[in-house]
């Protein structure tokens, strides 16, 4: 599969994000975890976690499962070379 070059580019903003990264490196020692978790560990507002969170969601590079109130994520199986790679790094 041919990736287009924009795909790439939203790709590499969204990973161009010391936040995202940070996210990513919990994501991977926690298996998964919640906005709030997430949230207190950056030391972020709740707002702002779940904004970064969204635009991981949005180029798959996480996953979420809503159970009630609660929005838990987790990494999403990496399809892409980029994305593989800077898990890996992480």
């Amino acid at each position: 599969m041919k990736v287009k070059e924009k795909d790439i580019a939203s790709l590499c903003r969204t990973l161009g994000n010391s936040r995202r990264l940070a996210i990513l490196a919990h994501l991977k020692r926690r298996k998964e975890a919640d906005v709030g978790d997430i949230a207190s560990h950056l030391k972020l507002s709740f707002k702002a976690t779940s904004r970064h969170l969204r635009a991981l969601l949005i180029v798959d590079i996480v996953e979420r499962d809503q159970r009630g109130l609660m929005a838990f994520y987790k990494l999403a199986p990496p399809t892409n070379i980029i994305v593989r790679n800077v898990i890996n790094s992480l």
